[in-house]
């Protein structure tokens, strides 16, 4: 009674779980020596969830290192076993339902209890579940509840190594009792409990199965033959055929299933294409899978196979073969897709030629063999789809697992994808398709993408028709009140779409809502656009390059004239493809267009720019941060930047490197000065693209000034044309050129439309530095005239020294080079910045005043 006054903290607190333990375990769980009985599944139900979302059972939280914990901790622990006395006396009972519960109870305790509780308790456990799942004639709920319990104490197992040796031995001990659940009880629900704790043993422990190989495969291969019951029940019992090798671990059991299963496929596909096929392709499949000499093995189920590759005994119902013909397909796509411990042998061109069979049959009939009545040729046409989808799978399955081992066999499965593309008319396993052409140009590189170029882009095109007009796509409907009459007195207006919308027309755009399994089709196509453009955009594809551009770009523009989707659109169709998904796919396809490389610049890059830039503006959605990213990434097709090979130390306090514009790269000078001419050679050549910017920035940046320009002067030079001047104009042109001639002073002061003037004839000492450095940047430094003049570069900016002032100016390159460069000069300290020649606004062809101003 005291008990009742005792409070918890809070929900969290340890202390409540023993007591919500006690009062669920008195309240909910029925006893054997009372009638209380469970009303209905959903109490055991709630009684499960309350267990494991509070964690009951997992009583080892405690640390005990005060009395009060101590006996927290011993009241929690009686609890459990409380939990599990009763749990267990329900097993024991009589009465169907409480033994069903007790199972239930004991199932959700190996999932939940403690570590060393199970370790402690498992070998009881199992052999309480064990002996129910051995009872002949007892409840079948109980055996349902009995396989799902072994199967959670199993996986439990398993996730303790050092017991594996006897898990699996007590694993083993449950093979044979289920292969008489599948042998004599005639109800799926058994069969379906049986085949999934079969599955687990298969997984976690299957050396248990080696004693009972050949049992196993016979009790599976028998369900898969009569194939009527329940399709997820089917499923089952083909991925268990599947993963049986496993049990064995060699290459040679592998193989030898497969190639029991390729026979019992080609066998039941000989009874159900008779008629419809030539008997050339059944012929050279059992050529391949029975080479002559060789004895013929068994097949599936013990059947003996003939000499010709027909089976002693054959089910004659086409009805059973075809759902047969398909769990066996999915049998060895499963073992395709599936891990093996070694390497393993596959049969491609056997493989291949059964596919084949299969995907080539139309339902049409043969020239040489048209004796096939009316009622098997529509029954064939109705299976036929669900044949090509198993066919596919396996194809998919193929590519995606078998790796270099298909490089020789690569042109057959391009050859068939291309032969079916052809012929498929299901959206549906045209979407298959182009998933596997996909991973096939991926795996496989240049070579399949050279082959299935064409092919692509007509499939494409075919399929995206749809998306070739906008008026096939837009309906203009009039808003309410909204009189379309009245419209026809105004003046005529522009007929862009955003002007539309925005006129007096005052109409709105719908684009119809399409079928989501025309959208998923399209989705396919541009994926697989998009992936051929990756991969073979380099090749040489006038053929088909141009036409598949502006297709995207079309279909690019037609998505986002109605308006971007949002991510929340149609969510009732959340497994299907939706607006954005398609919306998402086209701007994929249109990045994809844009950068793929090509030997010309991207046609629809202006156009493209702008649909990603309205992208963009759909905050919040997928669409605007893809649209962001493929602006960051054409940024590099618009503005296109060689960067330096050789990362040169930043600026340090004794380099002075002027920097105009941070937005281009900089080329650094070392602290020491100097640098390697290979190092400069490397430096010119990286910077090609980018000196070829900044020369047409140059040329533009002059040209609005070339009639009132003054031509450079070079100071350098113009002490010599003093006493030369007719040899003004070739020294102008020596001057120039002076940058990549070492026969030349380089370092030069020359500005656009700026005149030094020397307040002594003696020219200024000039020290040549030993190296120069490219600069990347295409606009003329401004000079400061006089001392205390305003200017944009102050005298601050122009570091002293105690011999000399170093003022570094900038050289345009001519035309045609490659380099801009920088120049050093050092001015004697007695210089002072009165010293600097004066601006004078004279005319550049006055030969007197420019030596005058000198003298």
């Amino acid at each position: 009674m005291a008990k009742a006054f005792e409070r918890f903290s809070n929900v969290y607190d340890v202390a409540l779980k023993p007591r919500l333990l006690r009062t669920l375990l008195n309240e909910q769980v029925p006893d054997e020596d009372d009638n209380r009985c469970l009303r209905h599944p959903s109490e055991l139900s709630s009684l499960v969830s309350a267990v494991t979302v509070h964690k009951l059972l997992f009583d080892d939280e405690l640390l005990a290192t005060s009395d009060e914990k101590k006996k927290l901790d011993e009241s929690w622990k009686s609890a459990v076993d409380d939990w599990v006395d009763r749990a267990l006396k329900l097993v024991a009972s009589d009465m169907p339902d409480k033994c069903w519960a007790g199972i239930c109870l004991l199932g959700v305790t190996c999932s939940q209890c403690t570590a060393t509780r199970f370790l402690q308790s498992y070998s009881v456990w199992f052999s309480e579940l064990l002996s129910h799942i051995q009872l002949a004639g007892g409840s079948q709920v109980a055996k349902v509840a009995a396989c799902a319990s072994a199967s959670d104490l199993l996986t439990r197992l398993g996730g303790f190594p050092s017991i594996k040796k006897d898990a699996t031995s007590q694993a083993g001990k449950l093979v044979l009792p289920i292969l008489k659940l599948l042998n004599d009880d005639n109800s799926s629900a058994v069969w379906e409990a049986a085949v999934s704790l079969l599955f687990t043993i298969i997984t976690i422990f299957p050396s248990s199965v080696h004693r009972h190989y050949d049992n196993v495969e016979i009790a599976l291969a028998s369900k898969i033959m009569r194939s009527n019951y329940n399709p997820d029940l089917m499923k089952k019992f083909s991925c268990c055929l599947a993963l049986l090798p496993k049990s064995r671990g060699d290459a040679d059991s592998w193989f030898q299933l497969l190639l029991k299963i390729l026979l019992s496929i080609n066998i039941q596909l000989t009874e159900v294409l008779e008629g419809l096929e030539e008997e050339s392709k059944r012929d050279e499949a059992v050529w391949l899978l029975v080479p002559p000499g060789k004895d013929p093995p068994l097949t599936l189920g013990g059947q003996v196979v003939g000499k010709d590759g027909s089976s002693m005994v054959v089910n004659t119902s086409r009805k059973s073969l075809v759902p047969s013909i398909s769990l066996l397909m999915h049998c060895c796509s499963t073992m395709l897709s599936n891990p093996y411990p070694v390497q393993v042998t596959v049969p491609v061109r056997a493989l291949t030629v059964i596919i084949r069979r299969m995907l080539l049959v139309d339902g049409s009939l043969p020239r040489s063999f048209p004796y096939t009545t009316a009622m098997q040729q529509e029954f064939v046409c109705y299976q036929l789809p669900n044949l090509h989808r198993h066919s596919l799978e396996v194809l998919a399955a193929m590519v995606k697992g078998l790796h270099s081992q298909l490089l020789p066999h690569v042109a057959n499965v391009a050859r068939l994808l291309v032969e079916y593309l052809r012929r498929c008319r299901f959206s549906e396993l045209r979407i298959k398709t182009y998933s596997i052409i996909k991973y096939l140009l991926v795996s496989k590189g240049v070579g399949a993408a050279l082959y299935l170029s064409q092919e692509i882009v007509n499939s494409v095109v075919a399929d995206l028709h749809c998306a070739d007009s906008v008026a096939s796509r837009v309906i203009l409907k009039p808003c309410s009140g909204a009189s379309l009459q009245s419209n026809k007195k105004k003046r005529k207006l522009a007929t862009t779409m955003s002007e539309v919308q925005q006129s007096a027309l005052d109409v709105q755009m719908e684009a119809p809502k399409e079928c989501p399994v025309v959208l998923a089709l399209k989705i396919a196509a541009l994926e697989a656009v998009e992936v051929l453009l990756s991969v073979g955009g380099s090749l040489e594809n006038d053929s088909w390059r141009s036409k598949i551009d502006d297709l995207i770009i079309s279909v690019a523009a037609h998505t986002c004239e109605t308006g971007w989707a949002r991510d929340d659109e149609d969510l009732c169709n959340a497994p299907l493809a939706r607006r954005a998904d398609y919306q998402l796919s086209a701007l994929h396809a249109l990045l994809a267009s844009l950068i793929a490389p090509a030997r010309v610049r991207p046609p629809h890059l202006a156009q493209g720019f702008e649909i990603f830039r309205k992208g963009r503006q759909a905050a919040g959605t997928k669409i605007a941060a893809f649209c962001a990213h493929a602006l960051v990434t054409l940024e590099l097709l618009v503005h296109p930047r060689g960067l330096p090979m050789i990362d040169f130390p930043s600026r340090s306090t004794d380099t002075f490197v002027w920097q105009a514009n941070s937005g281009y790269p900089q080329h650094y000078l070392p602290p020491n000065g100097s640098i390697s001419a290979a190092a400069l050679s490397d430096l010119d050549e990286d910077d090609f693209l980018n000196d070829i910017y900044l020369n047409n920035r140059v040329l533009e940046s002059s040209m609005p000034e070339a009639k009132n320009a003054t031509p450079a002067v070079d100071v350098g030079k113009q002490s010599q044309g003093v006493n030369n001047p007719a040899g003004g104009e070739a020294s102008e042109e020596r001057g120039l050129s002076g940058a990549h001639n070492p026969d030349i002073n380089r370092f030069q002061i020359m500005s656009s439309g700026i005149t030094f003037h020397e307040p002594e004839p003696s020219p200024v000492p000039i020290r040549e530095p030993e190296e120069c450095l490219p600069c990347a940047d295409a606009m003329v430094p401004p000079l400061v005239a006089k001392s205390g003049s305003a200017g944009p570069l102050q005298g601050e900016d122009v570091p002293t020294t105690k011999s000399a002032t170093s003022v570094e100016t900038w050289v345009p390159p001519r035309s045609g080079e490659d380099t801009v460069m920088l120049s050093h000069v050092e001015l004697d300290e007695g210089l002072s910045s009165d010293s600097f020649p004066d601006i004078v606004d004279g005319d550049p062809d006055s030969d007197g005043d420019s030596e005058s101003n000198i003298d």
